[in-house]
């Protein structure tokens, strides 16, 4: 295989390194694959490529445009997904590995597509919360609302998966409408620069929205502004490099770090060697291990065991680890592939001495392993290491240093709180994972733990066959952690887009603040002239148009009936003497459900129309009882509207019911499915 002279993409075009190239070694076989460079490149000019042409590109767009050219970068990767396979392989990565990077990548940037068409606007403001009024009769208001960043964002990526890795911190950029530098590892770049040359094909990214470096970042920092992101995975020691570059600590630029840690997985008190959640446990524990050679972020590195079921959890993981197959990843019968490079098993090697001090190597050996396929002395193959402390509280290595590499250390604990102050001893992690069958167990460690981890896998016998595993960080959820994972998250479904927004407090009228943000706020304009809101089309519906209903008067033949009707006869709707002893009640009221109904009865045009669907109702509150006598009548307006597709589009209306009185009885959205 010729070596690949991995290029830069910058200002919109493709850059080969003017000089200083460096040699990427394939995993398997240590022959040059690729070379990677950066030389020549200016990077101040590509910060400012993406502020001035990239970002407003993006801000152009709504997030519903945003989240469907995701979803088309997706598509790109999928129908060229083999050509990713073939170079993954170099990697050390066997095709389950691969998997889980480039067809996990894709699929997370499905999942983020669909949740920015689903969970935000068709619009370029997001509205956060609320209004909040801030005078006595509601003519001042505030409203917190969220706008993209108007800087770049730095993502600084590890070299465990080249293409999950990018894409997950893509997904949500570009959906915020933030343009992106990406900066690969340079050990695994030539999987990433593929990818990314794919989805520059793909043709549907504005100018500016993406640039790849491919070598050094030379002083792309010095440049970074307070509109600016750095997202960031690896080590803590690079982390902590950046984390103190004095432009960024000056300028407050927005720092997110997702680094390696020392994650860890107990095994509940109540699980015996029959119980299924001890075979689960091993199986994960192995699997863990095993899986893209341990050179996970999310990989278990310490296994916690009740004391008197250390020696049946040592002989099952060293039964199951017999069976694992280590060797060139594309030769089928392989399940474990190589690490990344030489000098990553050579960091491997020293760190298990370090463990070694404190614990004995119980299975595998640091200098020899039987590879199929390949050359043990070419390629970076390493055995499965298993560890064992008997005293973990006399260990200091085991709970600070972290094998980068198919290696866990297995340990004691005494009761459940020793279990939860041994995981605590990692100072904090992306993952832990619990193997339990008690529901009182989960709770003590989720209380004990749950500070000191990102995320807690709890895995029963109910759960086992749809988990998706103690190291897959989900779209979702999450991904971060406290302390040495970083203190930072990405992902977590809207909250990872939100990272590359600022929230901003708007103060002002109902009525000015209704038109920045697009959501109507009582007390604005209201437009009450025919005809009957839901005559309107989605296009033609403008925020504000409103319905002034008759009132209805509830007799108590009305409650008794509906009583009788639905069969909800509880005593608040057909005691007086009891409804009367309650004291929210002044005797008899109607239904909740009847004021609803009524109410419905009031505003609905019964024709067909535009309105095609009425599918839901948001923060139901009923306020105030209704008693037989009483009158209700209904104020409907339009909240605001997001499209959802050429066919139709979602109105959400405000819902005021009100007796004769004035108060307040009940309020609600309403929400439609308008034709457009």
């Amino acid at each position: 295989m010729k070596p690949l002279k991995l290029m830069n993409y910058a200002e919109g075009q493709w850059f080969g390194a003017s000089g200083g190239l460096s040699d990427v070694l394939s995993a398997i076989d240590g022959q040059v694959v690729a070379q990677t460079g950066s030389q020549g490149l200016n990077f101040k000019a590509m910060t400012d490529y993406a502020r001035k042409v990239g970002g407003p590109a993006l801000r152009a767009m709504t997030f519903h445009e945003r989240a469907r050219m995701v979803k088309s970068l997706a598509e790109a990767i999928m129908a060229r997904k083999e050509e990713l396979y073939e170079l993954s392989s170099q990697t050390g990565a066997t095709r389950v590995d691969g998997w889980i990077d480039i067809e996990g990548g894709a699929g997370t940037l499905f999942a983020y597509s669909s949740r920015g068409r689903r969970e935000l606007p068709n619009d370029r403001i997001l509205v956060d919360g609320p209004p909040e009024i801030l005078s006595k009769a509601g003519g001042f208001v505030g409203q917190h609302v969220f706008t993209p960043l108007q800087g770049v964002a730095v993502h600084i990526n590890a070299f465990n998966f080249p293409v999950w890795g990018m894409l997950e911190k893509l997904g949500p950029t570009l959906i915020a409408g933030v343009p992106a530098i990406v900066k690969p590892a340079s050990a695994t770049a030539y999987l990433t620069e593929a990818c990314f040359r794919i989805m520059v094909e793909a043709g549907v990214l504005p100018d500016g929205a993406l640039q790849l470096i491919v070598g050094q970042t030379g002083d792309l920092l010095d440049h970074l502004t307070c509109q600016d992101v750095v997202s960031f995975t690896g080590s803590a020691q690079t982390a902590a490099k950046l984390q103190g570059h004095p432009v960024i600590a000056r300028e407050s630029v927005r720092f997110i770090a997702e680094r390696d840690s020392l994650n860890a997985t107990v095994l509940g008190p109540d699980c015996t060697p029959e119980a299924p959640e001890f075979d689960l446990f091993i199986k994960e524990v192995v699997r863990e291990m095993t899986v893209k050679a341990g050179q996970k972020c999310t990989a278990i590195r310490r296994a916690f065991v009740p004391a008197t079921l250390l020696d049946a959890a040592e002989a099952a993981l060293k039964a199951r680890l017999a069976k694992v197959k280590v060797g060139d990843p594309r030769v089928q019968g392989v399940t474990m592939g190589a690490l990344v490079s030489q000098a990553q098993r050579r960091d491997v090697r020293e760190k298990v001495a370090e463990l070694a001090r404190e614990a004995r190597i119980v299975f595998g050996d640091p200098d020899t392993v039987e590879v199929t396929g390949a050359s043990a002395d070419d390629g970076a193959f390493l055995s499965p290491i298993l560890l064992r402390c008997d005293d973990p509280w006399k260990g200091q290595a085991v709970h600070d240093v972290e094998a980068f590499g198919p290696v866990s250390t297995l340990m004691p604990y005494t009761d459940l709180q020793d279990a939860v102050a041994l995981c605590n001893r990692g100072q904090g992690s992306l993952v832990m994972s619990l193997f339990t069958y008690d529901p009182a167990v989960a709770s003590q460690v989720v209380l004990g733990s749950g500070a000191f981890h990102g995320r807690l896998l709890i895995v029963d016998r109910d759960c086992a066959k749809e988990s998706t595993g103690h190291g897959s960080p989900l779209p979702n959820l999450i991904h971060g952690g406290p302390g040495r994972a970083g203190g930072g998250e990405e992902m977590g479904g809207v909250r990872g887009i939100l990272h590359y927004m600022q929230r901003t407090a708007l103060q002002g009228s109902p009525r000015m603040l209704t038109g920045v943000s697009h959501r109507w706020i009582a007390n604005a304009p209201e437009q009450t002239d025919p005809p009957h809101p839901f005559r309107l089309r989605f296009g033609e519906l403008e925020i504000g148009k409103s319905l002034h209903t008759q009132a209805r008067t509830i007799t108590l033949e009305d409650i008794e009936h509906f009583a009788e009707f639905t069969g909800d006869t509880f005593y608040a709707h057909m005691d007086e003497e009891a409804a009367a002893a309650n004291p929210f009640f002044p005797g008899r009221v109607a239904h909740g459900y009847l004021i609803l109904s009524f109410a419905a009865g009031l505003f609905v045009d019964p024709a067909p129309g535009p309105v095609l669907a009425n599918y839901g109702l948001d923060n139901l509150r009923f306020l105030k009882p209704v008693s037989p006598g009483d009158a209700i009548k209904v104020r409907l307006t339009a909240k605001s509207k997001s499209q959802r597709n050429e066919e139709y589009g979602e109105v959400r209306w405000d819902v005021l019911v009100t007796n004769q009185d004035g108060e307040t009885v009940a309020a609600y959205d309403l929400l439609t499915m308008n034709a457009i």
